[in-house]
């Protein structure tokens, strides 16, 4: 599996994933919001752990300029 996730965009990830975080705790862990909330938390903290988003690849984008095979 190569990566396609860069390390900027590794870092806006998990920016992303803890503003995220802080949302679901804002919204209440268990309403509707909160859930969706969890939810993009876990994956972008996850496919910026992993450097690699099924996403990218489906659309054939990458943000990682040395890209290992």
């Amino acid at each position: 599996m190569s990566t396609n996730v860069g390390p900027v965009d590794r870092m806006v990830r998990y920016v992303i994933a803890v503003l995220a975080l802080v949302g679901a705790y804002l919204a209440g862990f268990g309403s509707a919001l909160g859930i969706v909330l969890l939810v993009v938390a876990v994956l972008m903290a996850v496919t910026g752990t992993v450097r690699f988003c099924p996403l990218y690849r489906l659309l054939g984008l990458s943000t990682n300029r040395h890209q290992t095979r």
